[in-house]
């Protein structure tokens, strides 16, 4: 522990920060004990060693530290680019996998180690990833983020995935649970509807999240979107998805991040603490908040919760993996030169 470091628990607040460095009012409102993690953006981003130092001061501020995450899945979600290895849409592990599954597998595997040991060079501890949403062609966020339009082929790929993840020292947050895949809004401007019966989902959709809510994914978010056949509110408000079904049903044990809570698919309950205090109610463990200082700093003040010890236990496992090698040393690692060679012949395929 830094001189630095306050000792102090996690909360079930996750919040950004505005730009590359951390200002003095954000540094006090990172020391909310409301506070229990940080996302980053591009915006938090202009190379490496800004980046490093970033992190490191984010770190230093507390005991045990605050995680810090980023969505950082490949192709157009890629916060950090310049420095990093530029990794494909998850789509391509797809038609790879129509090709030939073992060689999809072992590129996914390589995929997720890259991508987590760059973040942990960083300083990074996890990404929001992998999406585990089906690709029924009808959701333009979703789209070539999501691995396959089969369950069989999400489940292996994201399995393998998850598995490259956990050899590059972070931990697998799996989303938008039930599955966003069918709803074709936005849910980042718009109210996504899924008006398919929960014997539909379960067929298909929840079953790429069933295969892997045992030991493999350390956290999951569920989607802002609306599914009136099954619950009158949005899966990341409802008891029924995240009691009943996530925690009951498919025995997810577990951290439960909500998604961003000022995205206006989840703008239907009021005001931001309204939000939070629902999204925890339901079965959220930590609810995110971003891109609205003013609903941050509102939220930390009247939400007055606190994590429960087994919260904190499950919320340990999103550390990433301690003594973590420096870009420089990494790039001289066989396993990690090998990694990239194939991410990159993924890309290369994908030009072609």
């Amino acid at each position: 522990m830094t001189p630095l470091a306050r000792p102090m628990p996690l909360g079930p607040v996750m919040l950004d920060v505005a730009g590359l460095e951390l200002s003095a009012e954000e540094r006090d409102l990172l020391l909310h004990p409301a506070v229990g993690g940080v996302i980053l953006f591009a915006r938090n981003y202009a190379e490496p060693v800004q980046l490093c130092e970033l992190t490191r001061s984010i770190h230093a501020l507390r005991s045990p530290a605050l995680p810090i995450a980023v969505d950082h899945e490949g192709g157009r979600v890629q916060r950090f680019r310049a420095g990093f290895t530029r990794l494909p849409p998850m789509a391509s592990l797809g038609r790879l996998w129509d090709q030939d599954p073992a060689d999809a597998c072992e590129a996914a595997r390589a995929v997720g180690f890259v991508l987590a040991s760059e973040l942990r060079a960083h300083g990074v501890d996890f990404s929001f990833a992998p999406v585990l949403d089906l690709d029924h062609g009808r959701s333009g966020v979703i789209g070539d983020r999501a691995l396959h339009a089969e369950p069989e082929g999400v489940c292996a790929l994201a399995g393998a995935l998850v598995e490259g993840l956990g050899q590059g020292g972070c931990a697998a947050v799996g989303k938008h649970f039930p599955g966003h895949g069918w709803a074709e809004a936005d849910s980042h401007t718009a109210l996504p509807v899924d008006s398919r019966s929960l014997q539909q989902i379960e067929a298909r959709d929840l079953s790429a999240f069933a295969c892997l809510t045992g030991k493999a994914l350390a956290g999951i978010m569920p989607a802002h979107v609306l599914y009136p056949a099954v619950d009158s509110v949005t899966a990341g408000y409802s008891r029924l998805w995240l009691k009943d079904i996530l925690r009951g049903r498919l025995g997810f044990q577990g951290i439960v991040f909500s998604d961003d809570l000022c995205m206006v698919g989840a703008h239907g309950v009021g005001g931001i603490v309204a939000r939070g205090r629902q999204a925890l109610d339901a079965g959220c463990d930590v609810v995110l908040v971003c891109n609205d200082p003013r609903a941050a700093v509102e939220l930390v003040a009247g939400l007055h919760r606190s994590c429960p010890p087994a919260t904190l236990s499950a919320f340990a496992r999103l550390h990433g993996r301690p003594h973590a090698a420096p870009m420089s040393a990494l790039q001289r690692q066989a396993p990690y030169r090998e990694a990239s060679r194939v991410v990159a012949g993924l890309s290369s395929t994908r030009a072609a």
